[in-house]
């Protein structure tokens, strides 16, 4: 329910489903029963925005709904649907839905930096937060954002060469999980996000876009990123 797409909304699907609070009482109820007949244990969690709009701003009335339809936690983008992605996330919504609900509650949007989150949670109270597109080319942040909420200090910066290790590890377990055709396609995806590392090399991210097998798309990045990691 956090989707905000034209092409998912449009099919009262998403983000859309915040317009109709009933309708989201019965799915999540529906679903949460259909998961609990398996006897396998699996929480159901959700993840939503606060509204529909700012003038319909009704996240607490659907998590206090989630809650009583047996959602196990809730995970909350601080921007309305009509917001799409634009101007700043804001958590006074997502601090009201911590407040009134029990179940754990995950604070989303804008989260850019180990000090944001610092200072989301501190300011939310939440049991936690969720990282997305903040995450893109740069999933290391779990890593330093975890050391600062752990340590209290930010851990010691990953050098070049752990980097390329991650990127290269990276596309190995896409190109295992989804194989040759849809693998080169997802990889592409992850390698534009982390051609901006290779800021001395232009050409770099045409050449990642060019490779037209799951071999030559790694050979490829294994050349570009060993190449930057021997930079210092």
């Amino acid at each position: 329910m956090g989707c905000p797409a034209k092409k998912v909304c449009n099919r009262l699907c998403g983000s859309a489903l915040l317009q109709d609070e009933p309708l989201v009482g019965r799915i999540l109820e529906s679903v949460v029963s259909a998961v609990q007949a398996t006897g396998r244990g699996v929480p159901v969690t959700l993840k939503t925005r606060t509204g529909w709009d700012r003038e319909h701003r009704n996240g607490v009335r659907v998590a206090q709904i989630a809650e009583a339809s047996g959602i196990a936690a809730l995970a909350i983008h601080g921007r309305t649907r009509a917001d799409f992605y634009e101007g700043d996330a804001e958590y006074d919504t997502i601090r009201a839905i911590r407040e009134t609900v029990r179940i754990p509650v995950l604070a989303n949007g804008d989260i850019t930096s180990p000090d944001k989150a610092r200072v989301v949670l501190q300011y939310t109270g939440t049991a936690g937060v969720m990282v997305g597109r903040a995450s893109h080319g740069t999933p290391w942040i779990f890593r330093d954002i975890n050391g600062l909420l752990t340590q209290g200090v930010l851990p010691e910066p990953l050098s070049r060469a752990e980097r390329r290790d991650i990127v290269l590890a990276h596309l190995q377990a896409i190109y295992a999980f989804h194989g040759e055709e849809s693998g080169l396609r997802i990889a592409r995806k992850h390698l534009g996000w982390y051609a901006k590392l290779l800021e001395s090399a232009p050409d770099a991210r045409a050449r990642l876009m060019a490779e037209v097998s799951t071999s030559s798309q790694f050979a490829c990045a294994n050349e570009l990123f060993g190449a930057w990691a021997q930079v210092h």
